[in-house]
């Protein structure tokens, strides 16, 4: 299979009262289901592209694996969509895996969707700084690197950033999938996430804001807003979360104190 992540279709589009033939770019769904140790693991409906990078993020993130030489080999069938990991101990703690777990955290309530979550979810330390206009032209950055958003707009983009350059950037029609992609990125090429940035096209939703505490960052810019939940997380995890970055302004709902203004007062 090709690993295009769209493809063209005949489409009747309306407007200016008359109907109109043409062709459309379509992103392209595809399943993948995943095998641990020769056993049934998930299936994921993402992007055909980036699977290995996925796969590796997704085991991580989800406690499966921490370093990626916890797997003996992986296998991808691209043709037949399923993905073959061998680790080279057994998956521990499985029952974990589809259990939902509140608890409390130091006097708040840490409400996670499944047990895994508290084993896997990172509370920051970084010390790293970036200023308003910074946060705005990594948010340009991102958008301007995704092609297949503009030919498409059904995907969701997320890329991990310093505080001056985008490192790696990628889409997926699942915004858990492309941040995944980011975190399996990470541990392919040994790249320290403690001190970056992750910049998010979607909704910081509470899944959104806990995936990003387990990929380790302590900084997330979106174009988008938060819900309630994602910032009490945000505050009990003591991640800065930024949303609706959009011209020349953004709003700052969690832990401000990263967010600062450069000489010129940007």
């Amino acid at each position: 299979m090709t690993d295009s992540l769209s493809s063209t279709r005949s489409i009747i589009k309306y407007g200016h009262h008359h109907f109109s033939k043409l062709e459309d770019d379509i992103v392209i769904e595809f399943p993948l289901t995943i095998y641990i140790n020769n056993e049934e693991f998930a299936t994921m409906v993402c992007s055909p592209r980036d699977f290995e990078e996925m796969v590796i993020g997704f085991l991580a993130s989800e406690g499966v694996i921490r370093f990626r030489k916890e797997i003996k080999d992986m296998t991808i069938d691209q043709d037949r969509g399923f993905a073959y990991v061998h680790l080279h101990a057994e998956v521990q703690n499985q029952q974990y895996f589809s259990k939902r777990f509140i608890g409390s955290c130091c006097g708040k309530s840490r409400q996670f969707y499944f047990q895994n979550d508290v084993r896997t979810a990172k509370t920051s330390m970084t010390s790293t700084t970036i200023t308003a206009r910074q946060c705005m032209d990594l948010m340009k950055k991102m958008q301007d690197a995704s092609v297949v958003f503009k030919n498409t707009g059904g995907v969701h983009n997320a890329a991990l950033c310093t505080a001056d350059e985008l490192i790696v950037s990628r889409s997926d029609i699942g915004r858990h999938n492309a941040l995944d992609k980011l975190y399996g990125y990470s541990l392919l090429n040994g790249i320290t996430v403690k001190d970056k940035i992750l910049v998010f096209s979607g909704r910081i939703s509470s899944e959104i804001l806990t995936k990003a505490a387990k990929i380790g960052v302590g900084i997330v810019l979106s174009k988008s807003a938060p819900t309630d939940l994602a910032i009490q997380l945000a505050e009990d995890l003591n991640i800065t979360a930024v949303g609706f970055i959009r011209g020349s302004s953004f709003n700052i709902y969690s832990h401000p104190k990263r967010i600062i203004l450069d000489s010129e007062g940007n």
